[in-house]
């Protein structure tokens, strides 16, 4: 009896071990079979293309030397990086529709070539950011910098964020500089690394272009990367960009507000005039605490949103 039941065992244990092993190799092959599909689909589906380099660029009307090697190189580098680097130069297209508006008529108005508008994309992304080196707001003005060209920069006031005039203490800089190096690209090259520093590199190199100057890697891709944001967003789809103007972000309806003595508290005030502090804060980032002081009785322009933060109706929407 015992010893048909160690047969019974050992058929058993056998059979399991042959399901199992059965199993084993199964799912094993519908691993490799599904591994070898996915693969397959991969290299078929997957495509990362060199970019067609355009056979002639500017800056400003400046002609950029394509034809030679090393800014061509320099100048696809930054074509590739900003036009794979998708999300960021996504929301380069939907901040650009909100806030050139507002940058275009202040460039004319003061006699700069709208390239320039550019420039401020690659600086802060048209965001609220603050840089490593303590640079700050929509043109990314140092403090010393920013007050040596009239904006006001304290506690309770930080103008590097007030679109308005960090904009047209740009135009005065870039004005300047125009007038020192005798050309817009030596003057946007100025405006990363200095005009006292950029002159020191002409002096000792002995030449005064932009392209023929060797610099430190930042300002070196500088102007490259102005230019090449304007090629992309100057001919979205052909760098593979599509999108409907509704996705766009939009200028916000807003009135203006004269403030020319002391706020006891930011929160009260949008609350009188129909608002939150959010939304206050959202269209007026320059206003760095919840009050203002204002002892020399200066006066401010107050954005106030009409209607909440609903954007405006814009042609083609």
């Amino acid at each position: 009896m015992s010893e048909k039941i160690v047969k019974v065992g050992i058929f058993l244990l056998y059979s399991i071990a042959l399901v199992v092993l059965f199993k084993y190799f199964t799912f094993s092959s519908d691993t490799e079979k599904e591994d070898e599909n996915y693969q397959k689909t991969f290299k078929e589906s997957y495509r990362v293309f060199a970019l067609e380099i355009p056979e002639s660029i500017d800056f400003c009307d400046e002609d950029v030397p394509i034809d030679m090697e090393d800014i061509r190189e320099r100048f696809d580098r930054e074509l590739l990086v900003n036009s794979y680097w998708q999300s960021q130069t996504l929301l380069f297209f939907k901040r650009a529709n909100k806030y050139f508006p507002v940058i275009e008529p202040i460039l004319k108005e003061k006699g700069v070539p709208e390239d320039f508008k550019y420039l401020a994309l690659i600086e802060s992304g048209l965001a609220k950011v603050v840089s490593p080196s303590g640079a700050e707001g929509y043109w990314q003005f140092l403090k010393n910098t920013a007050q040596e060209y009239g904006l006001q920069v304290n506690d309770e006031v930080d103008e590097r964020y007030n679109l308005e005039k960090s904009t047209y203490a740009f135009c005065d800089y870039i004005l300047q500089a125009k007038q020192k190096f005798g050309n817009w690209t030596l003057a946007a090259a100025s405006f990363n690394m200095g005009m006292n520093g950029l002159q020191k590199q002409i002096d000792r190199q002995k030449v005064n272009n932009y392209y023929d100057l060797l610099l430190n890697e930042e300002t070196g891709r500088y102007v490259f990367r102005i230019i090449a944001v304007k090629e992309i967003l100057s001919n979205p789809q052909k760098y593979g960009f599509y999108f409907r103007p509704k996705d766009l972000y939009r200028p916000f309806e807003y009135k203006t507000v004269v403030i020319n003595g002391p706020v006891d508290n930011w929160v009260d005030f949008a609350a009188e005039q129909g608002i939150n502090y959010k939304i206050l804060k959202e269209l007026n980032p320059w206003l760095r605490k919840n009050y203002l002081k204002n002892p020399s009785g200066k006066t401010y322009e107050v954005k106030i949103a009409t209607g909440g933060l609903y954007p405006v109706s814009l042609p083609g929407s």
